[in-house]
């Protein structure tokens, strides 16, 4: 049996959403089908497949790994701050009946904070999301609840961003 012409390896119901599929993929058809989509190109190293996308289209981009490629799993997300050329935003999903990782990257450019949030694809976005703002100071449009998760509310300043004052609180003891 097929659905939309892939062959599951089975159907089930999540959250009482609809049928949802569960693909059974390759690394190198992952890599046709984001050409095909978004004219992007990966890199394969093994199960895992790396891309590199437009911050505009980062939200699509995990839509389509999560229906088009089987990536149920939202594994974890982050941010890395290059200084002068901006912060980069990384996430990584998988589908774990295929073996397939998918490591998504999107660079914001230099001033640039805003990326689209991934909460509306996976529920498992949302805290991530929020360490990540706390962290880094990068805002997800669009996000349910998008404070602060690990510092208080009254903290100033992102500490993993390179332009962090250390100094400024007291440590903990």
């Amino acid at each position: 049996m097929t659905i939309d012409g892939h062959e599951p390896s089975r159907i089930f119901t999540i959250d009482g959403h609809g049928p949802s599929r569960v693909l059974t993929i390759a690394p190198a058809d992952a890599v046709s089908r984001l050409r095909e989509r978004f004219a992007l190109e990966a890199t394969v190293a093994g199960t895992l497949v790396t891309v590199d996308a437009p911050a505009e289209q980062w939200q699509d981009l995990g839509r389509f790994a999560k229906d088009d490629l089987g990536c149920l799993y939202f594994n974890w997300l982050s941010a890395i701050d290059w200084k002068e050329q901006g912060f980069e935003v990384v996430c990584r999903v998988e589908n774990l009946e295929s073996r397939l990782a998918l490591m998504l990257r999107t660079k914001l450019g230099a001033g640039g904070l805003h990326c689209s949030t991934l909460t509306s694809v996976w529920k498992g976005a949302d805290w991530m999301e929020r360490e990540c703002y706390d962290m880094f100071g990068v805002v997800f449009d669009g996000h349910p609840d998008l404070r602060r998760i690990l510092l208080g509310q009254d903290w100033e300043g992102h500490p993993l961003r390179k332009d962090f004052v250390e100094g400024q609180y007291a440590p903990y003891r």
